[in-house]
């Protein structure tokens, strides 16, 4: 491996310190720095392929993959490193590179009567090959490495294409930058290299990883995959993309199991481990791998999708390593970089994956310059030499140690079905094409002059790199309907095709076109899909690849305590809340008069409460209301018949058919608790329950005084009577009346009662009831008639023993006990009865006192007067007992 040290020349040049001992500190030979020279210690290595011509255009390209190094002894001077394993895909780029240099030169449109030639070093998939080809397509093939006494003077190409990976890219860039060389990369993503500080003449023809990234992580959020594993190459391409990718990913709502990396250059016991993660093996070898930060370390990966943003020459070894046992079916996300080499589609079990690939383009013509290959020009080159033996399994030099035979030249390449003679889909090859037509467009800006309507190019021009660099910045042309531009970072516009590996009828893989994705098109735009996909076991339907399955309509994620938030629990919704979407991260409460169905997915309208007319219990109430204002009205009628009988007269009839009417309204204004409630409703229900009860209260107390003043009256020298005579009794109950209607009215003006919806006391239903308005209002209503009750039932009990054959006042007494009873007890039930059942409460207060009253009072007479009609005379009543 050469070594390097131009840096610390410089710097020990610019600080004016001892020539000597700053080369010999940067590694410099001290023959070097007597000539005041910098001079590389190792034999440079010649161009792969070179042509001579006006103006030079450099290429540094992968053709291997490998790099033999020898031990440095630091004693004698190392030997140039040697390459291995071909790449006969790097081998057709630059073939491809070739192709459009002389498509250039024969064309009398650009560059007309310039000839351009080029140089193209195998870089030979490393940092070190990358770096010694810069060097030398910077000066040349001197041996001394800079001409210029200050190391700063340059130029042997105008500009470079290549590398094909990020790294050596990076490395070349910060070589060739500092000369204003402007460098074009074919296959280099990194989204690094689009800063522009750090790499002022970097351009590339194909898209940034940052658009990849994205491109990566809708394609997988498309396909609703929330749990991934992620393998990368461990190098600036790997994690740089994968860093990328992974920050879209969690925009995105992805989580990664695991990500794991590895190079092809590791270790075997390293690429296992990568590989046995992937196989779910379980073991603690796990904990030795490298986790980012912001995800946690598994010891067995249950993803079934695996996103590599890797190398093509490092899955190639993964693969490899993969197939020796039975592979796990993993749906496989691929970058750029693997997804269209034509070499990997070998691996079966691969078959069904999907990712993102620079777009296919075809370059008419080459096919034909691929193919016409002279023996006598494979011989010439070591690379086409190589090339044809592997792809023969001949040699083209007899070796006694090998069994190979001779190639003959009667090797027909146009049989080989190899990535080299691959052509149906030209992706990397397209975009080495572009990079040097987009050069050629540069040089013909700053050396060619349109005069009257000609071309005229002075291949005399003293062309310097930086203006070739300036020009680049501007070119804007189209070439085989592909158009080729670069933005400010020096980016060409992302445009992704989306791949499948399909099998054909033969059985072998294919990649199939089956999208796009175009970063130009406005947000949400940029992804399409539209063909089928084949996913892995030549599934037709979408493999999941979840943590946790979705949680329903009705649940909400509780996420796993130490996990990622792809991982969680369905919980059901508490009650009174719903979740309406799938994977509802909380459950919302419904509004307040909606109630959640029995799944808890839905809002619907609370069933509405009250005691209705269609009830059995409102029906029954109404019933007996009814009956017994019948029962009040034949009572009545009966006791209008008998109007004239000693019973009725005795009995202070006009009270009596007061008090019967006062009933009847009883009976009838519970009638208005059944319904739905509504203002007038509201206000009538409690003011005529009010007024009409002390109505009736009134009556009765009048027929106690008056039974009292009867007994008074009876007395010597008593003249009671003429102070309490009929006039007397209607303004007692006038009065009493008039009172609760002050009361009602008060109530009414300042604080009515109105149809309200209880929302509070049940929570699944609604309660239609009427608000008392003012508390005050309605429990003064009933104090006022508890205390005429009271009043009333001391004045009965006072009088309960007076000695008399048919004693009113013990049926007054036992009526108003039974009274004071039922509305003691309705008080605490009226408080505790839930929604309809305080209306029904309340109506069977109204009718148990009601009834109470006409039982009490009435009955008795009325049996005497229907079935006893021989008690009905003035002397049975008049009778002492």
């Amino acid at each position: 491996m050469p070594i390097f040290a131009v840096g610390w020349s410089l710097d020990g040049l610019k600080k004016n310190t001892e020539p000597t001992e700053a080369l010999s500190r940067a590694g410099v030979s001290v023959e070097a720095s007597l000539s005041n020279k910098c001079a590389l210690q190792a034999v440079p290595r010649l161009p792969k392929f070179s042509s001579d011509g006006d103006f030079v255009i450099g290429g540094i390209i992968s053709f291997h993959y490998k790099l033999q190094t020898a031990e440095f002894s630091y004693m004698n001077k190392p030997e140039s490193a040697r390459c291995e394993s071909l790449l006969p895909r790097e081998l057709r780029f630059s073939r491809g590179m070739i192709f459009a240099v002389k498509e250039i030169n024969n064309s009398t449109e650009l560059l007309p009567g310039i000839k351009l030639g080029y140089q193209i070093y195998d870089s030979c998939g490393s940092v070190p090959g990358a770096m010694q080809a810069a060097f030398q397509l910077s000066n040349g093939q001197d041996p001394v490495f800079y001409k210029g006494s200050n190391c700063l003077q340059s130029g042997a190409v105008v500009a470079v294409v290549g590398e094909s990976g990020s790294t050596p890219s990076i490395s070349i860039s910060r070589i060739i930058g500092s000369l204003n060389i402007p460098q074009i990369s074919f296959f280099a993503t990194c989204s690094c290299l689009s800063d522009k500080q750090q790499f002022p003449t970097f351009f590339r023809t194909a898209p940034s990883d940052q658009f990849q990234a994205d491109a990566l992580a809708k394609l997988v959020k498309h396909f609703g995959w929330t749990w991934i594993g992620a393998v990368r190459s461990d190098s600036d391409y790997g994690n740089y993309g994968m860093a990328s990718f992974l920050a879209a990913a969690q925009r995105e709502g992805i989580c990664v199991e695991y990500s794991v990396s590895l190079l092809r250059i590791d270790s075997h016991s390293k690429i296992q481990r990568v590989a046995d993660v992937i196989r779910r093996f379980e073991s603690t070898i796990f904990m030795f791998f490298q986790c980012y930060s912001t995800f946690y370390c598994v010891s067995r990966s249950t993803a079934i999708v695996i996103v590599a943003f890797i190398d093509s020459t490092d899955m190639t070894v993964l693969l490899k390593e993969l197939a020796l046992d039975p592979p796990p079916p993993r749906q496989w996300i691929g970058s750029e970089s693997w997804i269209s080499d034509p070499y990997l589609m070998g691996f079966s079990f691969c078959a069904g994956a999907i990712g993102v690939a620079i777009q296919k383009s075809v370059i008419p013509g080459f096919r034909d310059f691929l193919l016409d290959l002279s023996f006598s020009e494979v011989a010439s080159s070591d690379v086409l030499t190589e090339l044809w033996e592997d792809a023969f399994n001949c040699t083209l030099t007899k070796s006694p140690e090998s069994n190979k035979r001779v190639c003959d030249g009667t090797e027909n390449i146009k049989t080989l079905k190899n990535p080299y003679t691959e052509t149906s889909q030209l992706r990397g090859t397209n975009m080495i094409y572009k990079a040097v037509y987009a050069i050629a467009h540069a040089i013909h800006n700053a050396v060619c002059k349109e005069t009257n309507f000609t071309t005229k190019c002075d291949k005399n021009f003293p062309l310097e790199p930086k203006q070739v660099l300036s020009k680049l910045k501007t070119v804007n042309f189209t070439r085989n309907g592909y158009p080729v531009s670069f933005d400010a970072n020096g980016d060409s516009v992302a445009f992704y095709e989306l791949v499948n590996w399909q099998k054909s009828e033969s059985g072998a893989i294919e990649p199939v076109t089956v999208g796009y994705y175009d970063a130009s098109l406005p947000k949400g735009q940029e992804f399409h899909i539209n063909r089928n996909i084949t996913w892995i076991k030549d599934g037709t339907q979408v493999p999941v690849s979840v943590c946790s399955e979705s949680c329903p309509p009705g649940t909400h994620k509780v996420l796993q305590k130490g996990k990622p938030i792809c991982c969680y629990d369905c919980i059901p919704c508490p009650e009174g809340e719903i979740s309406n979407t799938t994977d509802s991260p909380d459950c919302f409460p419904c509004p307040s008069e909606l109630w959640p169905n029995a799944q808890r997915d839905a809002c619907f309208h609370k069933p509405v409460e009250f005691l209705s007319y269609d009830e059995v219990l409102a029906i029954i109430l109404a019933a007996f209301s009814v009956s017994g204002a019948c029962l009040a009205i034949i009572t009545a009628a009966i006791f209008f018949h008998h109007r004239t009988t000693p019973i009725v007269r005795a009995n202070n009839s006009e009270l009596s058919f007061l008090l019967l009417f006062s009933l009847t309204l009883c009976f009838l204004c519970s009638l208005t608790f059944i319904g739905a409630p509504s203002d007038w409703s509201c206000m009538l229900r409690h003011t005529a329950f009010g007024i009409i009860f002390v109505l009736c209260i009134s009556c009765v107390l009048g027929k106690t005084v008056v039974v009292l003043m009867a007994f008074k009256a009876t007395l010597p020298g008593s003249n009671v009577m003429k102070w309490f005579g009929p006039p007397q009794q209607r303004m007692t109950v006038v009065c009493f009346t008039i009172v609760q209607v002050l009361i009602c009215t008060i109530w009414l003006l300042l604080s009515p009662p109105y149809p309200m919806k209880n929302l509070s006391t049940y929570k699944e239903k609604i309660i239609l009831e009427c608000a008392l308005g003012s508390a005050v209002g309605f429990w003064a209503v009933l104090g006022y008639i508890g205390l005429l009750a009271v009043f009333c039932f001391v004045l009965a009990v006072l009088a309960r023993k007076l000695p008399d054959n048919f004693n009113e006042a013990k049926l007054i007494t036992f009526s108003m006990l039974i009274f004071c009873a039922v509305w003691l007890t309705f008080i605490p039930a009226y408080v505790s009865s839930p929604g309809k059942f305080t209306v029904a409460v309340e109506i069977f207060a109204i009718l148990a006192s009601s009834f109470g009253l006409i039982l009490c009072i009435f009955a008795p007479k009325c049996f005497i007067i229907l079935f006893q009609p021989e008690r009905n005379s003035k002397k049975i009543l008049m009778k002492k007992n």
